[in-house]
């Protein structure tokens, strides 16, 4: 994938730097079994509350089933679609909602959210690229996929390699080379008590 720069105030990891959501997908170049298991790995061994493990992920390799990659593909959004099925890989992320004893685990989105980010960083560690979409129609993945009701469907994630930067259609371009922006650390994170902007130095 090529570079895109991002200021810091700090250093941080590569991968955490060298993420980022691109869109223009090599549909010619397939993931093979181990790199998908290599990412499922990696979301398995993510953080989670009372270690309930509330992530569930549903894997719809164009490869190997190409019926399912279908569906998952038919329940995003038109403009999502547009790019999205150059990827060869879908994943529907869900949150279960039920902890022990049948309690709510209000924590059970917040977690899938970092088995997400795990999955995310291991790709971007194997040369993938992923795109985490919430343009989806919840009702056709529980309907497509006979999600329980107590699991909430919460992303698709596409991924798959980057198309070769001389390959990228021109009305694809402005978005693969756009900056990369975040908001100023003092907006997000606050110093000991809300709206308190966090100190950068001592």
């Amino acid at each position: 994938m090529f570079d895109k720069k991002i200021d810091v105030n700090a250093p941080i990891h590569e991968l955490i730097s060298a993420r980022w959501s691109g869109r223009a997908y090599d549909s010619d170049k397939m993931l093979s079994r181990s790199e998908i298991i290599s990412l499922l790995e990696a979301a398995r061994w993510a953080p989670s509350c009372s270690g309930l493990q509330p992530w569930r992920f549903i894997v719809c390799d164009k490869s190997s089933n190409e019926n399912s990659w279908r569906k998952a593909l038919e329940c995003l959004s038109p403009g999502n679609q547009d790019w999205a099925k150059n990827a060869p890989l879908l994943l529907l992320s869900c949150a279960d909602t039920m902890g022990q004893k049948n309690n709510i685990n209000r924590w059970g989105e917040h977690d899938t959210g970092a088995a997400s980010e795990n999955l995310s960083l291991q790709a971007t560690a194997l040369g993938l690229m992923v795109h985490q979409m919430g343009g989806f129609s919840v009702e056709k993945a529980i309907n497509h996929f006979n999600i329980p009701e107590r699991y909430i469907p919460m992303a698709m994630i596409s991924v798959g390699y980057q198309l070769a930067e001389d390959k990228i259609p021109e009305n694809m371009r402005e978005r693969e080379y756009s900056d990369r922006t975040r908001n100023s650390l003092d907006i997000n994170f606050f110093e000991g008590t809300w709206n308190e902007p966090v100190h950068l130095s001592n």
